[in-house]
């Protein structure tokens, strides 16, 4: 049975080979198992170790306002920051900003790791930009960056029944337009007294959008105001020193030496220059050499011009006073303030608010009493003529011809879009080109 013996070892070798393959597969099997049990623990133990540095590169971010009357140190400190990390941030983006001129109501934002150390301030200056400090390994870095909006140029047109900025809510835009065209034709139009119901106006300006949000404005790059049957129109461009500003069509700028009123808004004259005026506390007459404002407690009060502060205090029956000096031998006075903003020997500037209307002194109540000294003797303000600001510089005056063509026919072509919702004409238009640089 030869046959049979052969057949039989046969398959013995067989099953020992698969025995021996399936023995091998197992230990093969088993060694794998063994090494990824070991990487594994390595794994954990690697993370248990890494477990402070993850927790220090997680990063947690508060965002608040600074507080009236705080300053940057004082602010830091109250939100637990050692003072010689604040020293540390004052003294390294001191290059860049200086943090002393923090403004209450600005945002600030502090970024921190989980394990509480600062790793980065974000400080917005302004509508345009932010100072970022950043920790670096050994030190803070810091600049400053310009905000990423994405601006249109948009245009709408009005009527004031009301007040400005009534006309302004009306077309569903902010009172921040209304400042802004205050601003522009404040020189020529005291917004105080001298809008009338049926006055139309029409501007172009820049729209802010940050993150599809609206977020603000930027420049008016042309505007227009109708004052009874006075037609008042101005355009952006640039004076001789680069600086942007507003010229009227002729080239003449609309900036004037002297604003028209210390009041922006919604003040009306109670009492206005006069030698032979009766005076309501003392019974008797004698001259009143100013303007007479009746305005609310806490109105804003505004330098007419650039000056310097020779008195700010309080000074008899004026009550609280701030006293101006301006070139050209000019002087204005500011009185019966209920708080002043100013100091002695601070320079302002035109528009600046320098105090606060009150009743102080011999008033009869809430008012503000403006004078205007020139060369000595008292003035009456509203008769005076106020000399004007330089004219567009000669050299520039082709570029402003081009320029004010350009945006007074954007501004015409309102008249046909009355909604005047960011028309694809308008936004053709460069706004950076606006103060031609």
């Amino acid at each position: 049975m030869p046959g049979i013996t052969k057949l039989r070892t046969g398959l013995l070798v067989a099953s020992l080979l698969v025995i021996g393959c399936e023995g091998a597969w197992l230990a093969g099997a088993v060694q794998q198992r063994r090494a990824s049990e070991a990487l594994l623990a390595q794994e954990n133990q690697l993370a248990r170790q890494d477990v402070p540095n993850l927790a220090a590169r997680r990063l947690t971010s508060t965002d608040q306002k600074i507080p009236p009357r705080t300053t940057f140190s004082q602010f830091m400190e109250g939100q637990g920051i050692a003072a010689a990390t604040v020293q540390e941030l004052i003294q390294e983006s001191r290059a860049v900003y200086d943090l002393a001129r923090v403004r209450a109501g600005n945002k600030l934002t502090l970024v921190s790791s989980i394990s509480g150390q600062l790793k980065q301030v974000r400080y917005q200056i302004d509508q345009d930009q932010v100072l970022w400090i950043t920790r670096q390994k050994q030190h803070f870095d810091a600049r400053i960056r310009q905000i990423p909006y994405i601006v249109r140029v948009a245009g709408i047109t009005g009527t004031v029944s009301n007040s400005l900025f009534q006309a302004v809510e009306t077309q569903g835009e902010g009172d921040e337009l209304a400042v802004g065209i205050a601003d522009i034709f404040g020189w020529d139009i005291d917004f105080n007294t001298d809008p009338r119901s049926g006055d139309t106006f029409e501007i172009l300006f820049e729209r802010k959008r940050l993150n599809g949000q609206q977020a603000g404005y930027g420049r008016i790059l042309a505007a227009e105001y109708k004052n009874g049957d006075h037609l008042y129109q101005a355009v952006l461009f640039h004076d001789p020193s680069g600086r942007p500003a507003y010229y009227a069509p002729s080239g003449k700028s609309m900036q004037k030496a002297f604003l028209r009123s210390p009041l922006r808004f919604a003040a009306r004259i109670t009492s206005g220059f006069s030698y032979p005026r009766f005076h309501p506390i003392l019974e008797r007459t004698r001259p009143h050499l100013g303007t007479d404002y009746g305005a609310p407690v806490g109105s804003s009060v505004q330098a007419v011009a650039d000056g310097t502060v020779v008195y700010a205090g309080w000074k008899g029956e004026d009550g609280k006073l701030v006293l101006l000096r301006h070139a050209h031998g000019y002087e204005t006075y500011y009185m019966h303030l209920s708080r002043t903003l100013v100091r002695p020997g601070q320079h302002v500037q035109q528009g600046q608010i320098i105090a606060l209307t009150g009743a102080t002194g011999l008033a009869t109540g809430p008012h503000l009493d403006f004078r205007i000294k020139q060369n000595g003797s008292f003035r009456n303000f509203l008769a005076l003529d106020l000399p004007p600001a330089q004219a567009v510089a000669g050299n520039d005056r082709l570029d402003f011809e081009k320029r004010k063509t350009q945006l007074l026919d954007e501004l015409a072509a309102l008249h046909a879009h009355p909604a005047g919702v960011e028309q694809a004409s308008l936004q053709a238009l460069d706004p950076r080109a606006a103060v031609g640089n």
